[in-house]
């Protein structure tokens, strides 16, 4: 027998004590807007505007997808409602009412600007993935990424986040609204740096210099750390939380226990109270920030590549192999860590074995080729970094290199294969394929959207990619995994 779906109206009806019903959602208005209401940001930021809402009804969100319909679709008949399941043990199942509103912005332009100018929306959140900040290698917009290019001559129908936060900001300052705190929560070092410099810059190229001086004064870009492992929603997921709730519910979402959101306190005034929900406020969140993307995603990279090389299917197989799980540790403990600074109230010889207990959690089956996603956009800050520390500091190399050639392998061998590559530079990547293997490599360093050109060019850094590419290529991962 078919179950109810979720909603409003079946909601009394959450079995297993799944809706706490600490507010009333009749009552909660919307104060912040996200662009990107994907998994991560459904399982990570919507959980701590859930949590604010049981004291300060203003901090319902409104998500904002900026291509697909496909989450709107999905949790618009649920009135927004869905459930998150957390991955321990027995997994416990909640459901989180914080998404009030769902737009598609290409479908509703003028509801989301109206959103983003609103008086009451003091902040604006997003979670579009590194490639979504169309950037060039030094970390600044880039004027011509096609996105970029359309919202240039087209600034009121823009189509990259950046062109919407700018044209969202034009009409908050034409308004007479207040700035406000626009909070990056993607994965990239200096995040809320890196979207303040692209949005006033698109400003200023879009002629409106005004605007671009307003946003450089009156609105806050706060650098944040985010960290929950989220595995994608699967079949599992659903028949879970159709057990635990007794409600069909289209599109539920999953994370481990484990949750971090540290940002600094360059906060906009009238902003919700982060800090007592949950969230770690420091006065310079670098440290956390690069710690996160170096050791963990990095790790989660490496495992990544190599692991599907090796035949693996979930980071936890592919950890509790004694072989990967060995190089994975040592890369972080004597190639990753050194290169990162002391951090008050960061413990990197406790960091380090927690992610990987974190990795080994049997209940979270995060998949591998969903962490390969990208490689091109995320390879510069999860790695890339790194390796420039190390050839500054004259630090050994042969190991970190060893998951840039893992990517390498993996990105070719995917582009001439019959699945296709999920990867911005897939056509380009696809041409390196075809060329003959002796030159892939050289071709892969090329890609200066990758890679730095003095990285590129450093003779001990190529040299090395090269030895693992030829190794991995031959069939020798055992050989590489013994560093």
């Amino acid at each position: 027998m078919a179950l109810p779906r979720l909603s409003d109206r079946t909601l009394a009806q959450a079995q297993n004590h799944a809706w706490r019903a600490e507010y009333d959602r009749a009552a909660v208005s919307i104060g912040v807007v996200h662009l990107g209401p994907g998994a991560f940001h459904r399982a990570h930021q919507a959980p701590v505007f859930d949590r604010l809402l049981a004291e300060d009804p203003r901090w319902g969100v409104c998500g904002v997808s900026l291509r697909s319909p496909a989450v709107r679709e999905a949790l618009a008949p649920q009135d927004g409602l869905y459930a998150l399941a957390l991955l321990y043990g027995s997994s416990q199942v909640h459901i989180i009412g914080a998404e009030k509103e769902l737009l598609t912005a290409p479908l509703s332009p003028a509801l989301v600007l109206r959103r983003l100018a609103a008086p009451s929306t003091r902040m604006i959140t997003l979670t579009v993935t590194e490639k979504g900040y169309c950037l060039d290698p030094g970390g600044e917009l880039d004027l011509a990424h096609p996105d970029i290019a359309f919202d240039l001559a087209r600034p009121s129908a823009p189509r990259s986040a950046v062109g919407w936060l700018a044209e969202g900001l034009r009409a908050r300052r034409a308004a007479g609204v207040p700035g406000l705190s626009v909070v990056s929560c993607d994965n990239l070092t200096d995040n809320g740096g890196k979207l303040g410099r692209a949005v006033a810059a698109l400003a200023r190229a879009q002629g409106d210099v005004g605007l671009a001086d307003w946003i450089e004064a009156e609105v806050r870009f706060p650098a944040t750390m985010v960290d929950s492992i989220t595995p994608a929603t699967d079949d599992a997921l659903r028949a879970l939380v159709r057990e635990r709730i007794g409600l069909e519910d289209a599109w539920p979402v999953q994370r481990e226990l484990f949750t971090q959101w540290v940002i600094d306190n360059q906060l906009a005034k009238g902003g919700p109270d982060l800090a007592g929900a949950g969230v770690t406020v420091v006065a310079d969140v670098r440290g956390f920030e690069q710690a996160k993307i170096r050791l963990l995603n990095g790790a989660h990279s490496t495992l990544a590549y190599l692991g599907l090389l090796a035949g693996f299917e979930t980071v936890a197989d592919a950890v509790a192999d004694p072989a990967l799980g060995g190089f994975v540790h040592r890369l972080m403990r004597e190639d990753i860590a050194p290169t990162l600074p002391e951090t008050k109230g960061l413990d990197l010889d406790a960091y380090v074995p927690q992610i990987l207990g974190r990795f080994r959690n049997p209940s979270i089956r995060h998949l591998l080729s969903q962490i390969a996603w990208d490689g091109s956009q995320k390879l510069p800050f999860r790695l890339l970094g790194t390796i420039a520390d190390a050839v500054a500091d004259g630090r050994p190399l042969e190991r970190l290199c060893v998951p840039v050639a893992a990517w390498m392998l993996f990105a070719a061998r995917q582009a001439a294969g019959p699945e296709p590559l999920v990867d911005p530079l897939a056509d380009r990547i696809a041409a390196i394929a075809a060329a003959p293997t002796e030159t892939q490599v050289a071709r892969f360093l090329a890609l200066e959207t990758v890679f730095p050109r003095d990285l590129a060019g450093d003779r001990r850094f190529a040299s090395a990619v090269e030895r693992a590419y030829r190794t991995l290529a031959a069939g020798r991962l055992a050989d590489l995994l013994a560093l």
